[in-house]
């Protein structure tokens, strides 16, 4: 069983929201997944990215394969989070 950690989209037309999830990679798109990570709401000003870290970490140490435009979401969600614990 092949799992990634990519984007579902719940929003609508023009109100765009997409869930972070861990899924089966075969699986379709807004098919069930194995566990909600966060939330990605792209018109949101200041952090559009709310992330589980420890969540992430988990499934990464399991084998879980982030998707390219989740994978360059973690690294910013890194960076935001390292930034908010050092201020």
């Amino acid at each position: 069983m092949a799992l990634k950690i990519r984007l579902t989209k719940v929003g609508s037309v023009h109100q765009p929201l997409y869930r972070v999830v861990v899924a089966e990679a075969r699986s379709r798109r807004d098919g069930a997944p194995v566990e909600q990570l966060g939330t990605y709401t792209p018109k949101t000003k200041g952090s559009p990215i709310n992330l589980k870290l420890d969540r992430v970490d988990y499934w990464l140490s399991k084998g879980a394969l982030p998707t390219d435009t989740m994978n360059a979401m973690i690294k910013k969600a890194r960076r935001s989070a390292a930034a908010a614990a050092s201020a």
